[in-house]
């Protein structure tokens, strides 16, 4: 009777179990970015090690399944897995959405290559790889790299980029996604932005950027941070630099720690010193160098969603040729026609006046949300407060006072909805709010070069690109900005009469004080820019792109205002409330060719611009400290063109040959007659040798050839010098001769552990110590350039 009981208990087990062994779970797997069915996905049980495939319309089944719990895993090329839990008891359908085009949409791994911002625009990109022989160097110096690009510098640690013959207002420069307020409208303010934050930059020429702004008339440099991978992972990179030209170096080191979950931090870090740098046969007193800069990032990064906050600091403190300071114009004709600076001391650390002080705090919060079968929605707040100092050299009380000192808040919200569920036809619309506060500190005892404004600014723009055919799409864009600038200004009587003023703004005058007038000068400004372009792939090794913009840029506050002695450039400059916007039309065309050992690239332009803003000198007048020469703003009708060659050639096992040439000429069309400050003719030849068997060893010789500027405005003028009681020629106008420079570097790297390498850099610019003097450095009038430096670099990775 027992047995027959056990028997029959195992009998109903059996039958209890093979009755529930007959549930199946199904469904389809679906694009979460487009709605479009997934062929291929695995579906994997982990429990039962079971799998199956979806079929050509998505669809997927698993069959004989019990009830229970299971971990379903869904894997596809180019998606981010997904794992779901489900408890079976019955049959179950479930429609499953993977991530796909993770792999356009989301870096997911650490590259140092930024992702393209327009398909026709020129654009360039620096790899983070490229960007660390940079390290104890500026922004301007790095972005030397990009073929077409120059600096306008003042000394060698005031550099300001210089994009297709253009610079300062007329550049964009985006850092992790926000774009950079720090009075950049002065000729000696350089872009207060560590190098070493970015993970890439991009170089756009030309306004085709236009989510950016529709101002960006010479181009657009954006700094992105390294992307972060979803992964749990804690690395970073220490890199320390010491040169022999200024005898001093900088430290930096990054840490970043992520999690498999999107998570993330990371913070950076970079410290500079450089006493006074040397020109080949004498010191270049005060120009040393003192840098800090720090940053941190967290956040959460997801496909379908996250968050980041950011924040930086940069304080600088940089010192300015002491021979550069002229006291009145008699100093100004001494120093062009001396063959080195009047003033020339012992190397020192001390950075002394002139110099400058800059604090700049930027804070970023950004958020995206990515909708199911549309696209991608993101908004932003940023804030900036830059300080700047600017010591003059004084006597008396004021002694130790900045001569200017100015502090600018910048408030910005933004938000950008992209429409990609579609890849062949994209969507991207973008709205901007923008409130700035110039603060022009009274007590500085000097009348002030820039008034106290608010400025007010409003941006909306639409772009889109289209994929037609296999290898063409066309890209498109329009974008309207409202600016609105409203100014406190004190005039001098007599300057308001002789400009003009009297006659043509009276009705913006708030109060007269006898000597000077309180005025309230208010400003609308409506602009429109639009883009229109194409790429095409003409072959598997051939691509084509061309781009016409139009773009209008409002003047900026110096422009405007500027009225008085600019102490940092030891002149007076001199604004027209008259300035209207500057409107450019671009045309662009590129060519590349590849093929494994050997590519090309060809980059034409003609950029027309309607009412340009240009300063330069026009005579001098008499302060209490003597005569000055006098640089004055107005508007003319200019054409800039050129070409940007750039040419790769593995001409043997290891070695390359790398041809960087960028010609460009400028014209005034109302004067008949060159621009000013275009830069000239330069051609660079590298040859490289790199062997991975010898520890990643590799050596490059540069060559680089700057041409003589034969074509440059006569603003020449004759000045009586009393102490020679006679009429002397002031040559501010004649370049310098072309000179030719050699550089060397050599890298090699080692291996510590399996995840730590040691890399070793060491170069020697301007090997044969040669003399010579730019034309575009605002400093050639008393001194020669930097002779030799040679470097050496040593970067961990761990």
């Amino acid at each position: 009777m027992k047995l027959f009981l056990v028997v029959m208990a195992l009998m109903f087990s059996i039958l209890g179990v093979s009755q529930e062994c007959t549930f199946k779970f199904s469904g389809k797997v679906i694009d979460f970015h487009d709605r479009s069915v997934i062929v291929g996905a695995t579906i994997y049980i982990q429990e039962l090690e079971k799998y199956a495939v979806s079929d050509e319309n998505g669809n997927f089944e698993i069959s004989k399944l019990c009830t229970g719990t299971y971990t379903i895993l869904f894997a596809h090329i180019g998606c981010e897995n997904k794992e779901i839990k489900i408890d079976l008891k019955s049959d179950l359908k479930r429609e499953v959405f993977l991530e796909h085009h993770i792999e356009n949409l989301q870096n997911i791994t650490i590259t140092g290559e930024a992702p393209k911002q327009t398909k026709s625009g020129q654009e360039t990109k620096i790899s983070s790889e490229t960007l660390e022989a940079y390290s104890s160097m500026s922004l301007g110096d790095a972005l030397k790299e990009v073929t077409g690009v120059t600096s306008l510098s003042t000394g060698n640690t005031i550099v300001k980029p210089i994009i297709n013959g253009m610079h300062s207002s007329r550049i964009i420069i985006m850092t992790n996604g926000v774009r950079l307020q720090d009075q950049d409208w002065g000729v000696e303010h350089a872009p207060n932005i560590d190098v070493n934050t970015a993970g890439a930059i991009t170089v756009i020429k030309g306004s085709s950027a236009l989510a950016y702004g529709g101002d960006a008339i010479a181009g657009v440099v954006s700094l992105k941070s390294q992307p972060f991978a979803k992964t749990d992972s804690l690395y970073g990179k220490t890199i320390i630099s010491g040169q022999s030209n200024g005898r001093g170096g900088s430290v930096h080191t990054a840490l970043a720690k992520t999690f498999k979950t999107g998570w993330f931090v990371a913070a950076n870090g970079t410290l500079k010193r450089y006493g006074d740098f040397e020109a080949p046969d004498y010191n270049l007193t005060n120009t040393g160098l003192k840098s800090g800069a720090f940053s941190v990032q967290t956040g959460y990064n997801s496909f379908k969603q996250g968050f980041e906050v950011f924040y930086s600091y940069v304080d600088n403190e940089i010192g300015i040729l002491r021979a550069s300071h002229i006291g009145n114009i008699n100093d100004l004709v001494n120093a062009i026609n001396s063959q080195q600076p009047l003033v020339v001391n012992d190397f020192s650390y001390d950075i002394n006046s002139p110099r400058q002080e800059i604090q700049h705090h930027l804070v970023k919060a950004t958020a995206f949300k990515r909708l199911k079968g549309f696209g991608k929605i993101e908004v932003q707040y940023d804030y900036q407060n830059n300080q700047r100092f600017e010591y003059d050299v004084r006597i008396g009380d004021n002694r130790n006072n900045a001569a200017v000192d100015l502090n600018l808040q910048t408030h910005s919200i933004l938000a950008e909805l992209r429409k990609d569920s579609n890849l062949d036809r994209i969507y991207t619309f973008g709205l901007m709010g923008r409130y700035q506060n110039n603060f022009a500190n009274p007590e500085t005892g000097v009348r002030r070069l820039i008034p106290d404004y608010d400025k007010y600014d409003f941006g909306a723009f639409l772009t889109t690109e289209w994929k037609l055919i296999q290898g063409l799409i066309i890209d498109a864009g329009i974008r309207y900005d409202f600016n609105r600038i409203d100014a406190q200004k004190f005039y001098r009587t007599s300057r308001w009469t002789e400009r003009g003023y009297n006659v043509d703004f009276a009705d913006i005058v708030v109060d007269d004080l006898g000597t000077q007038l309180l005025t309230n000068p208010v400003f609308n400004y409506h602009n429109i820019s639009a883009s229109l372009g194409m790429s095409y792939d003409i072959s598997t090794n051939q691509e084509w792109m061309a781009n016409i913009s139009m773009a209008k840029r409002a003047p900026n506050p110096s422009e405007l205002f500027s009225d008085g002695l600019h102490h940092s450039a030891a002149r007076i400059e001199l604004g027209d409330l008259r300035i209207e916007q500057e409107t450019s039309y671009r045309l662009s065309s590129t060519y590349i060719y590849s093929r494994e050992k050997f590519k090309f690239m060809l980059e034409l332009f003609f950029n027309h611009i309607n009412d340009y803003v240009l300063i330069e000198p026009r005579g001098t007048e008499q302060t209490l400290r003597g005569a000055f020469p006098v640089w004055e703003y107005r508007q003319t009708n200019a054409n800039l063109y050129g070409a940007d060659i750039t040419t790769n050639y593995n001409f043997y096992k290891g070695f390359n040959l790398i041809n960087k040439t960028a010609f460009i000429k400028g014209y005034d069309l109302d004067a008949n007659t060159a621009l000013i400050d275009v830069p000239a003719i330069r051609t660079t030849n590298s040859v490289n040798y790199t062997n991975s068997e010898w520890n990643n060893f590799s050596s490059a010789l540069t060559s680089e050839l700057v041409f003589r500027q034969n074509e440059f405005p006569d603003n020449n003028f004759e000045q009586y010098i009393a102490a020679r009681d006679e009429f002397v020629l002031v040559d501010v106008s004649t370049p310098p001769p072309a000179y030719h420079l050699l550089n060397w570097s050599n890298e090699i790297q080692f291996s510590l552990s399996p995840k730590t390498d040691l890399t070793l850099n060491l170069s020697v610019n301007n090997i044969l110590n040669t003399n010579y003097r730019d034309y575009l450095n605002r400093l050639r009038y008393f001194a020669d350039d930097l002779g030799r430096n040679i470097i050496l670099q040593v970067k961990i990775n761990y």
